[in-house]
């Protein structure tokens, strides 16, 4: 255990079974760090510190918590990973709630207050979330994947402060067209869903670096992607996509596009207007060749292509400057094309 004249203590990981010290010990501490201990309670006193601005708690066994209302001063409260089935009703000022990898079935309204700006409700046990929620429009990022979500109502437009967005690995059937309303600018997670569409509002998120849409049941995506030119990262795997759409070629940004474990039959020749791409993964598709004009991609790092049907290659294949890493494993190539020969010899990385 540590503490200094800043009015901190910290005893992470101490092994920890209850609170050290007393409330007159602590009175004038600013930021408790007791996260992976083994607490199973904590004392009511904490609940009383005038001066405790974040209190760190995750990792432990609490199942329950004393009234944490009256702590005037806190702002941030942190307990992944423990053992509760309810929220704590929030102090007034609190800003920051992590109770991701709980136990909580319920969100009753009125818990949390109208200043947060993050909250992470991930892996918990909500089937459903109160409309509150959708009125903390001071929020900046919302966790709620690894739930049990069926929906997200279209009160979900008017979190207009949010920057990040984790809604995956829950049973979500639609994408409401509100998210287009957001101001997303980090990260939309969809993953993990059953998602069937992309409505074409999601295009007018166009300051948004990362999109994760895998592992849904995609067949299709709208022309309006093309208009998110603020992605860096898109992923789109594990779904039964036929084709894309010449227009994720307008994503002048994009530096990885992830595509394994779909249907595809052929590329867009646009996609070779992704003058940023380095990564391209295109395994455990159907793909019988490669887009005309691949070449341009000029900062393509890795290339896989693991199990598709692929028969022969295009010579420009070996033009491509950046390229370290190329996997071709799985397929029925003729010989030994002249292409992987030359990418060899200048230090590429080649898998048949």
């Amino acid at each position: 255990m540590t503490t200094d004249g800043e009015g901190e203590l910290r005893a992470p990981g101490r092994g920890l079974t209850r609170v050290p010290g007393t409330a007159d010990d602590l009175a004038g501490v600013r930021l408790i760090d007791l996260a992976w201990n083994d607490l199973a309670e904590l004392p009511p006193w904490l609940g009383g510190l005038p001066s405790l601005a974040e209190l760190r708690l995750d990792g432990n066994r609490l199942g329950a918590l004393p009234d944490l209302t009256g702590l005037a001063a806190l702002r941030a409260l942190h307990l992944d990973g423990n053992r509760l089935t309810d929220v704590p009703a929030c102090p007034p000022g609190l800003e920051t709630l992590f109770l991701y990898g709980n136990a909580v079935a319920e969100l009753p309204p009125g818990r949390l207050g109208a200043r947060l700006r993050h909250l992470s409700l991930g892996g918990n046990r909500l089937t459903g979330v109160p409309g509150t929620l959708w009125e903390l429009t001071c929020l900046e990022s919302l966790n709620l994947a690894e739930n049990r979500l069926t929906e997200v109502p279209p009160a979900v437009g008017g979190l207009t402060a949010l920057r990040m967005l984790d809604l995956a690995h829950n049973r979500l059937t639609t994408i409401p067209p509100e998210l287009g309303d957001l101001g997303l600018t980090d990260y939309l997670y969809l993953g993990d869903n059953a998602f069937t569409e992309v409505p074409q509002a999601l295009g007018r998120l166009d300051r948004l670096a990362y999109l994760g849409l895998d592992a849904n049941r995609l067949t299709r995506l709208p022309g309006s992607l093309g208009a998110m030119a603020g992605l860096t990262e898109l992923r789109l795997s594990g779904n039964r996509l036929e084709e894309l759409p010449a227009s994720l070629g307008d994503l002048g940004r994009l530096r990885e596009l992830h595509l394994r474990g779909n249907r595809l039959t052929a590329l867009p020749p646009e996609l070779a207007r992704l003058g940023e791409l380095r990564h391209l993964d295109l395994r455990d598709n159907l793909l019988g060749a490669l887009p005309a004009g691949i070449a341009r991609l000029t900062r393509l790092a890795h290339l896989d292509l693991r199990n598709n049907r692929l028969r022969e290659l295009p010579a420009e294949l070996a033009d491509l400057p950046a390229l370290a890493k190329l996997d071709l494993r799985w397929n029925k190539l003729d010989g030994d094309p002249e292409p992987l020969r030359r990418l060899r010899e200048r230090g590429c990385a080649v898998l048949v």
